[in-house]
């Protein structure tokens, strides 16, 4: 697939990034990551010293199609923005009543996110 680098305004491209999280639209999150951006998870199994790195458009994409492509309703309660980026708090509930949260920081450069560094935890 060729993803078009669309290069959006920040309240677009943060308003579009919510709603296709909320979605489960691996696609357009992927579309709002610059080729080289860099995503680095933390978590119980990927600490500080060893955290997961997902590196280009594509690794981010793979991603995504992952976590979209499981039954779990997503919400994003919390969005702070300011000229730079934006930072989020994720919700998510697994149909089981498991539930995940991630809270992430986003740096945004000619439109497309750059990087991104989230800390997730789960029950």
């Amino acid at each position: 697939m060729t993803t078009t680098q669309h290069q959006l305004d920040l309240p677009t491209l943060v308003a579009t990034f919510v709603a296709a999280i909320e979605a489960r639209d691996a696609d357009t999150l992927a579309a709002a990551y610059a080729e080289d951006a860099v995503v680095t998870l933390l978590d119980r199994d990927h600490p500080p010293s060893a955290p997961l790195t997902l590196t280009g458009r594509e690794a981010i994409h793979e991603w995504y199609r992952d976590v979209c492509g499981r039954n779990v309703d997503h919400r994003v309660p919390v969005l702070v923005q300011d000229g730079g980026g934006f930072a989020f708090e994720e919700q998510c509930q697994y149909a089981d009543g498991g539930r995940v949260v991630c809270v992430a920081v986003a740096t945004v450069v000619d439109g497309l996110i750059s990087r991104q560094t989230g800390s997730q935890t789960w029950d």
